[in-house]
């Protein structure tokens, strides 16, 4: 008998995607599950609007109201969704999703179908004009004027327009001219932007921060401008001919004997003087301090 050959093992081949057929397939995905999460976010909206439209014709006023309220509820990551736009710019998110949240509730009672291209599309103006006069009304450290408000916000817009314009950077004066204020009025708006933001003296040391940097120059300069003041107000104490005594000797810098030629006394009752002169403003230096 013959013997029987052993059975011929077939080669398993296992299809292997090509690169293209890969990235088809992740795109095709991609593409699958943004639509799916397009489909699942329009169908609240849209029953919104359904919710809404009931409202307007019902008759009772507190079912138009739960209808309302329905409505608010399904449209709820719209106002937030535009809230977290402005988050970072100094007034807490927690506080522009309330802002936003309310003016929400006012967009679905002013709301009326068939006007627009639904509540979202009229909803979310509003939400952004309520958010952005929130930030005009509350967001000031030293609230300046609102004509400075509305000059410093137009500004930034002109001055961008301006330097695409002329292809460098546009003077006050031509600001003023394209805004129509007066070059005055440029200045304190550039000016009124510090008054924005406050920075807490409390801050911690440290040599990297440029806000404590700008905090720590501006108390030396008060610290400076309070003792000006105060040796002002010692010199106003002292009579005409002290004072000119006072400018001779610290301003003009002359020696006693000088002074005492220019008075026709000698150096000795100028020495006398001064003393006396000098004994005064450091009493009126520390009265202004114990005032203080």
């Amino acid at each position: 008998m013959g013997t029987l050959a052993p059975p011929t093992t077939r080669p398993n081949f296992t299809a292997v995607p090509t690169v293209h057929e890969t990235t088809v397939h992740e795109t095709t995905v991609h593409e699958t599950t943004v639509h799916e999460s397009t489909v699942h976010e329009a169908e609240p909206h849209a029953r919104a609007d359904a919710l809404l439209a009931e409202a307007q014709e019902c008759a009772d006023r507190d079912t138009a109201l739960r209808l309302r309220q329905q409505a608010v509820v399904l449209t709820l990551d719209l106002a937030d969704r535009i809230a977290r736009r402005y988050a970072g710019r100094g007034i807490d998110l927690e506080d522009l999703v309330q802002v936003g949240r309310m003016a929400l509730v006012k967009a679905a009672n002013g709301y009326r179908t068939g006007c627009g291209h639904g509540f979202v599309a009229y909803a979310g103006p509003t939400i952004a004009g309520e958010i952005k006069r929130h930030f005009r009304d509350c967001g000031w450290a030293v609230r300046p004027p609102r004509r400075l408000q509305e000059v410093r916000a137009d500004l930034s817009s002109e001055q961008e327009r301006l330097t695409h314009d002329l292809h460098r950077d546009p003077t006050t004066a031509e600001l003023a001219e394209a805004l129509g204020v007066a070059p005055e009025e440029v200045v304190r708006a550039r000016e009124c932007s510090a008054a924005y933001r406050a920075v807490s003296l409390d801050l911690p040391v440290d040599h990297d921060s440029h806000a404590v940097e700008v905090v720590a120059r501006e108390s030396l300069d008060i610290d400076r401008m309070l003792r000006v003041d105060s040796v002002l107000h010692a010199l106003h104490a002292l009579t005409e001919r002290e004072r000119r005594i006072v400018h001779l000797r610290f301003v003009e810098d002359r020696t006693q004997s000088e002074i005492g030629e220019v008075l026709g006394v000698s150096q000795m009752q100028v020495s006398r003087l001064l003393s006396s002169i000098l004994a005064k403003l450091r009493h009126g230096l520390d009265e202004t301090e114990r005032a203080a």
